[in-house]
């Protein structure tokens, strides 16, 4: 009767083992593996990625603003996260600026 149960024993443990290494094998596959039908985003362009970084900073600028009035900052402290938010919306129009008139450029060259 033991050497049943220990014969019955081995054999779920066998394939409890074959069913993990098939789930392994199968994990494996599908993340390396996976589909090149893979839905993607658009990709950016530095022009977009700008766009964004410059509505985070007016995000920033709208929360600082906010947190002062409220009392969280000092004067001090305001005045310099302020400056360094506007500096910061300022190199980032600035460049915005440049690449929009690069393409300007551009487009009437091929015209």
């Amino acid at each position: 009767m033991l050497a049943m149960l220990a014969a019955a024993a081995g054999t779920q443990t066998a394939f409890i083992l074959l069913g993990c290494a098939l789930f392994a094998v199968a994990l494996f596959v599908y993340i390396f593996y996976g589909s090149e039908d893979v839905e993607r985003g658009e990709a950016k362009t530095r022009l977009s990625y700008l766009a964004e970084r410059k509505e985070a900073t007016y995000e920033n600028l709208r929360d600082l603003n906010f947190e002062y009035k409220a009392g969280k900052l000092s004067e001090e402290d305001y005045a310099m996260q302020r400056a360094a938010l506007e500096d910061e919306a300022a190199a980032i129009l600035a460049e915005m600026e440049a690449i929009e008139v690069q393409h300007k450029a551009q487009s009437r060259g091929k015209a």
